[in-house]
């Protein structure tokens, strides 16, 4: 066993959060992941979250998180077909005007990707 019952750990980092997995052994015996959420504060400083799920309770908690991750992933295929709808990108070929050179795309500093139409001079 390592530090603190520690079994096994391993840490996520993302922009300005850092995850760590951690697999523990009570004193008793008793299997159990700690997932902590660290992040700085602006004042300095780190603010700390803790979340423990017992062993026996881990089939339970992760039939809630996988039906929560579908409904998440389900709201964001939806709003990109909305965005999509509304700029009105339909995924058609162009069927205007022949003299139109065909749209290029390219991207903006946020991520976006912005159509551009060039026309053919008369």
């Amino acid at each position: 066993m390592g530090l603190r019952g520690e079994l096994f750990s391993t840490r996520v980092m993302l922009q300005n959060r850092t995850y760590f997995f951690n697999v523990k052994e009570n004193r008793v015996g008793d299997l159990y992941l700690n997932i902590v959420e660290s992040k700085n504060r602006d004042t300095g400083g780190f603010d700390r979250q803790s979340v423990i799920l017992f062993a026996d309770d881990l089939q339970e908690f992760l039939k809630g998180f996988e039906e929560s991750l579908r409904i998440l992933e389900k709201e964001i295929r939806e709003r990109r077909r909305s965005a999509k709808t509304a700029r009105g990108d339909t995924g058609e070929k162009n069927t205007g005007d022949r003299n139109e050179k065909p749209r290029k795309s390219r991207p903006e500093k946020d991520g976006r990707r912005v159509v551009v139409k060039r026309r053919k001079k008369d």
